[in-house]
């Protein structure tokens, strides 16, 4: 776990003393939950540290519908509706293992667009049961030779990938799932650490993505990694406002959530004022893995208060609209 620095610690003791003030910084923060969740955690919920719980780990169907209910119901203590997200991309990766899409992307690209979307609708039936308002997936990247995503992309083939995509998309929000486009602007060229590797991007690989957004997909998760065509200060894409703001808000036009891929990874994990930068890259919601990160990047972004804050809590809310979230 990271050390705070002095100046961290005395704000946290500030947030502790003034829970009012500091809590609108909570709701753009989503935070890992590998298991019904302790007494501590619940505080947190209701203490306003979190707008979201992402459920890691795998999940008897009895124990995640009453674990969602339980975090439901902490949010609405004080009046703010929680966002629940899973990772149910389909195979091996996906956290309700007696759901839907049993089969890979690669597969459901193989049977093509119906099946694919027939799974999708099919996952957010499993999903809506359980308790989950929002599902990180589909995979929107383009698989190139050697990827490190393998079977979690539909293909190599753009175009298709895009159709395959936009069918999922469709599938999931039809049954009242939100979806999330990852890994914006791509990843599937990349064949190591993108922690330490800059990705080199083909133009290609944003089709997927624009057919993603066409589609109407509610969230779009962005990537770690550096691309230093896109922006040149080597800025990974979470703290870049060339690529959040300029090439995804405004040339793809997509107005709706943009959420991190973990800010817990080492990469941005290094990077200071972490939650601040990527707020004033664009992105609206921040997701760590570490029950200890989330914490920290809260008491951070309390600390730092941007102004893009504001606009970031707009979104989620809108979202949470869109979800019929209400307490």
């Amino acid at each position: 776990m990271r050390r705070l620095p002095r100046w961290l610690a005395l704000s946290a003791a500030l947030v502790v003393a003034a829970p009012a003030s500091a809590a609108p910084a909570g709701e753009v923060i989503v935070g890992a939950l590998a298991g019904r969740p302790k007494p501590s955690f619940i505080a947190k919920v209701r203490a306003g540290e979190l707008g979201g719980v992402i459920l890691v780990g795998r999940w008897t169907p009895k124990a995640m519908r009453a674990t969602t209910a339980q975090l439901h119901a902490a949010g609405c203590t004080i009046g703010r509706p929680l966002l629940v997200l899973v990772d149910q991309e389909g195979g091996y990766a996906r956290r309700l293992t007696w759901a839907a899409p049993e089969r890979t992307a690669r597969e459901l690209g193989e049977l093509g667009v119906e099946r694919t979307q027939q799974q999708g609708r099919a996952a957010a039936a499993a999903l809506r049961a359980a308790g989950v308002d929002v599902d990180l997936a589909p995979v929107t990247d383009t698989l190139a030779p050697g990827g490190f995503l393998g079977s979690r992309s539909f293909g190599s083939d753009a175009p298709a990938v895009g159709r395959l995509a936009a069918a999922f998309v469709h599938g999931l929000q039809e049954g009242g799932v939100a979806a999330a486009a990852k890994h914006f602007p791509g990843l599937g060229a990349s064949h190591k650490n993108t922690d330490r590797y800059a990705v080199k991007l083909r133009r290609s690989e944003l089709a997927p993505f624009e057919s993603a957004i066409a589609a109407g997909v509610k969230l779009v998760m962005v990537a770690s990694a550096a691309y230093p065509k896109l922006d040149a200060t080597g800025a990974p894409a979470v703290f870049s406002r060339p690529i959040v703001t300029g090439l995804l808000r405004e040339q793809l036009g997509f107005e709706g959530v943009v959420v991190t891929d973990a800010l817990d990874a080492p990469a941005p994990a290094g990077t200071p004022h972490a939650p601040a930068r990527a707020l004033r890259a664009g992105v609206d919601l921040l997701l760590y893995t570490s029950g200890a990160a989330a914490h920290a990047g809260y008491v951070e972004l309390a600390y730092d208060r941007p102004p893009e804050l504001t606009r970031a809590i707009a979104n989620v809310r809108a979202l949470k609209s869109w979800l019929g979230l209400a307490c």
